[in-house]
């Protein structure tokens, strides 16, 4: 872990649950000047500890979406395996978070999507032999009541 001071602390910790707040906002919850809060939060994005900013959406406010939770194993386990299965997904925008994991599942996917058929769709086109994928178990959320990316900081 990079060595953070405790102004770099307040300020990923207040940035982390309110990305959108102002500058003058985030000076205030971090003790610190607009000016210095900035500068901070420039350099801590140029050193990658901020990975990006981003807006939660919503999911009732566009007719729902059906989340998936899937563990995958591949056929063939070995560096060039996993290598090319994280390529395939990387593109894929409805696989919105990808793990590897061990030891019984190779990988453990979050997909978020519009429909089940566009589940059907996806797992016919990724999870095929073809693309090295023995075994698909997945599980489908009812509802989401917690959805955050914030780290115990």
């Amino acid at each position: 872990m990079a060595n953070y001071d405790d102004t770099d602390l307040r300020l990923l910790r207040a940035l982390q649950f309110d990305a959108d707040q102002s500058n003058e906002a985030l000076a205030v919850k971090a003790f610190t000047s607009p000016a210095t809060a900035l500068r901070r939060v420039r350099g801590l994005k140029a050193m990658g500890a901020i990975e990006q900013v981003v807006a939660t959406l919503a999911p009732a406010k566009f007719g729902g979406v059906v989340n998936a939770i899937c563990e995958i194993t591949l056929d063939r386990q070995n560096a060039e395996s996993f290598a090319a299965f994280e390529a395939l997904i990387e593109g894929e925008p409805q696989v919105t978070q990808c793990y590897p994991t061990h030891p019984s599942v190779d990988y453990t996917l979050v997909l978020t999507l519009a429909r089940m058929d566009d589940y059907n769709e996806l797992v016919q086109r990724l999870f095929t032999a073809a693309n090295n994928v023995r075994n698909v178990r997945s599980r489908f959320a009812t509802k989401r009541t917690k959805a955050t990316f914030a780290l115990p900081i």
